[in-house]
C-alpha cells in the first residue's frame, strides 16, 4: 500500500552514496528461492552453521528466569564488561579497565559508534580492500570519506606500507584493519602490523581494529592485536569483537569495544541516544560464552580447518580459478576473472555481479560478487556450512563454468584484466 499522502521533501543526501548489503541481499534471494522450494546451495552467509552453545543457552534461559530482562547500564552490565576486560588481557595482552569497555548490539553497530564518535565531516579514513562491506557505508554515513587502498594477492592481501605512507594525507583521521580479514582470510602478522603501527604513531591516526574472527585461524597462524604493541599505539586504537563468529550467536547481536577512556564515554553518550543498551539476555548469555569452557570454540575452528582445506583445494583445481590460502575467517575469495567475456546461451559474464548472478540461476549455487568488497575480479564463498552442501555446491560450480564458453570480446577482456594484475 502506497502512502496516501507523500511528502516531496527530499531524503538525506548522504543516501546516495551507500549501498544496501551485498552479503544479505544475495543470502536474502538465497532464502526466497529455497521458500519456493528451489534447491539452492547457500555459499554466502557470513554465519556459523553451528549451534550457540548450550551453556551459552542454558546462562541465558536462567537470566530470563531470574528477571534479567530490564534495561541495562548503557555500556553493558558490569560482569560483562569486566570478563571481556578479563579476557583481552588473558588472549590479547592489553590492559584495559572494565570503564575501558563498551558492550553494543553487535560488533556492526560498535563499528557505527565509534565512526560516530571519531569522524568528521570531510574526514578521510583508509580502508583496505577487499573490505568488509560495510566499512566504507559506515564512513559515508558519518558524512566523512573512505580512501580505499587496494591490497595485492603477492602480498596477502595485505596493506603495503610504502602504499599505506603515500596515500594518508591532512585530512586522513583514522585506517580500519581487519585481522583476520572477511573476505580474504588475509591475516596481518606481528610485523605487518608494527609497520602500520609506525605509520599510524608518524601521522596520528586513529586505528579501529576489527578482531571479529581472532580465534577462528588456521594452519598455526597467530592472531596479534595491534594495541598489544605498544602504550603508544593502544593509546590510539580501538579494538572491536563479538560473539557472533566465535560462539555462533549471530542472531544475539552482541559486540564490544576496548579503547581509550575518552573514546568510550564519547561511545557511550552516542549509544544512549540509540540503542540505549545491548539486549539483557544476551549479555548474560556473552558472559557464559567468555567465562565458561571454550572447548565449543575448538572444535568449531577444527571444523573450518578441515572445510577450508577442502574447498581451497577444490577451487584450486577448477579451470580458470586461483585461490588465495586464507590465514582465518571462514571465507574463501577466489579469483573467476579468467571467465570475464565468456558467456552462457545469452547471458555474459563481465563483472562478478554477472558472475553471481549466472550462478544462481544456472547452477542454484548462492555466492557474493566480489565487486561489493573492493575486488570485482573475485567472488566470495562462504564455508561456514557442512560438508555435503560445500561437495555439492562446489561440484554444480565446477559443472556451470565448464558450460562457458568465450565470447566475442573474450581475447579483449582478457588482456585487458592481464594488464590489470598485480
Amino acid at each position: 500500500m502506497s502512502d496516501p499522502s507523500p511528502s516531496g521533501r527530499p531524503l538525506a543526501q548522504r543516501l546516495a552514496k551507500i549501498k544496501p548489503s551485498a552479503t544479505l541481499k544475495i543470502a536474502a534471494e538465497a532464502g526466497r528461492l529455497k521458500a519456493q522450494g528451489v534447491d539452492v546451495v547457500s555459499l554466502a552467509a557470513g554465519e556459523p552453521d553451528f549451534d550457540t552453545p548450550p551453556h551459552v543457552q542454558e546462562a541465558a534461559v536462567a537470566a530470563m528466569r531470574a528477571g534479567k530482562n530490564r534495561y541495562t547500564p548503557t555500556a553493558g552490565v558490569p560482569e560483562l564488561r569486566a570478563a571481556v576486560a578479563a579476557k583481552l588481557k588473558a588472549d590479547n595482552g592489553l590492559d584495559y579497565t572494565p570503564e575501558q569497555v563498551i558492550v553494543g548490539a553487535g560488533a556492526k553497530n560498535i563499528l557505527y559508534t565509534a565512526a560516530q564518535v571519531l569522524f568528521d565531516p570531510k574526514d578521510e579514513v583508509v580502508v583496505c580492500a577487499p573490505f568488509w562491506v560495510s566499512y566504507p557505508d559506515q564512513i559515508f554515513l558519518n558524512d566523512a570519506r573512505p580512501v580505499i587502498i587496494r591490497t595485492r594477492e603477492a602480498d596477502g592481501f595485505v596493506v603495503h606500507p610504502d602504499v599505506l605512507a603515500k596515500t594518508v594525507g591532512r585530512s586522513t583521521k583514522a585506517i580500519i584493519l581487519n585481522s583476520p580479514s572477511n573476505p580474504t582470510g588475509a591475516g596481518y602478522t606481528r610485523a605487518d602490523l608494527e609497520a602500520v603501527a609506525r605509520i599510524a604513531l608518524e601521522r596520528d591516526l586513529w586505528i579501529i581494529s576489527d578482531e571479529i574472527y581472532e580465534h577462528i585461524v588456521f594452519d598455526g597462524f597467530e592472531h596479534v592485536s595491534i594495541a598489544s604493541l605498544s602504550p603508544e599505539v593502544a593509546a590510539r586504537t580501538i579494538v572491536v569483537n563479538g560473539m557472533s563468529k566465535s560462539y555462533a550467536m549471530t542472531g544475539w547481536r552482541l559486540g564490544y569495544a576496548a579503547g581509550p577512556s575518552r573514546v568510550i564515554q564519547a561511545m557511550n553518550i552516542v549509544q544512549s541516544q540509540n540503542v540505549s543498551n545491548a539486549p539483557s539476555i544476551a549479555q548474560w548469555g556473552g558472559l557464559a560464552a567468555l567465562t565458561g569452557d571454550q572447548a565449543c570454540v575448538k572444535k568449531m575452528v577444527a571444523a573450518f580447518q578441515e572445510r577450508k582445506d577442502y574447498v581451497v583445494g577444490r577451487l584450486n583445481a577448477m579451470k580458470g580459478v586461483w585461490c588465495f590460502e586464507p590465514k582465518g575467517a571462514f571465507y574463501v575469495f577466489p579469483r573467476i576473472a579468467h571467465y570475464f567475456g565468456m558467456r552462457h546461451g545469452d547471458r555474459e559474464i563481465d563483472s562478478s555481479l554477472d558472475m553471481a548472478g549466472y550462478l544462481l540461476e544456472a547452477a542454484r549455487v548462492s555466492v557474493v560478487p566480489g565487486g561489493a568488497f573492493g575486488g570485482d575480479e573475485y567472488i566470495r564463498i562462504s564455508f561456514a556450512t557442512g560438508r555435503p552442501e560445500l561437495e555439492k555446491g562446489l561440484d554444480r560450480m565446477e559443472r556451470a563454468l565448464a558450460d562457458l564458453t568465450p565470447g566475442p570480446h573474450y581475447d579483449t577482456r582478457q588482456t585487458h584484466l592481464e594488464q590489470k594484475r598485480f
